[in-house]
């Protein structure tokens, strides 16, 4: 899961989201309906941020071991019903019980095309990649 931020006229958003990416990571992908405030976001403000982060692997009491990921990118239409379709199947294969919610008519994916990493490792190590 990852958290996906979005923002219109200054007013930011945020949504918990299934997700993969493609082979390399440069692109991620998760799916949203049409209505929502994240889509409507989307289709006026194509930056986003994203969070990955490891807070439910055990962690309760120390924290010293918490690792987090922002990632940064650019919102893309996926207009090709093929490609649509292909990562439709996916997104259901890694999270099967989304099977209804990918059904709908009105679901669409959300193409991300990463343009930065920051890995933060513990409180204070942090690394930026750009691409």
């Amino acid at each position: 899961m990852c958290v996906l931020a979005t923002s219109l006229e200054g007013r930011p958003h945020c949504s918990l989201m299934a997700y993969m990416t493609d082979e390399t990571a440069e692109w991620i992908y998760m799916v949203t309906h049409r209505g929502t405030t994240k889509y409507k976001n989307l289709l006026s403000n194509q930056q986003v941020s994203l969070l990955v982060d490891n807070r439910c692997e055990g962690m309760l009491a120390d924290r010293s071991n918490l690792q987090a990921l922002t990632v940064h990118g650019t919102y893309h239409a996926v207009e090709e019903e093929g490609s649509k379709k292909q990562i439709l199947s996916q997104i259901r294969e890694r999270h099967p019980q989304m099977g209804e919610f990918l059904d709908s008519p009105e679901a669409e994916v959300i193409s991300v095309r990463v343009t930065s990493f920051l890995f933060l490792d513990g409180i204070t190590d942090a690394h930026r990649v750009t691409l």
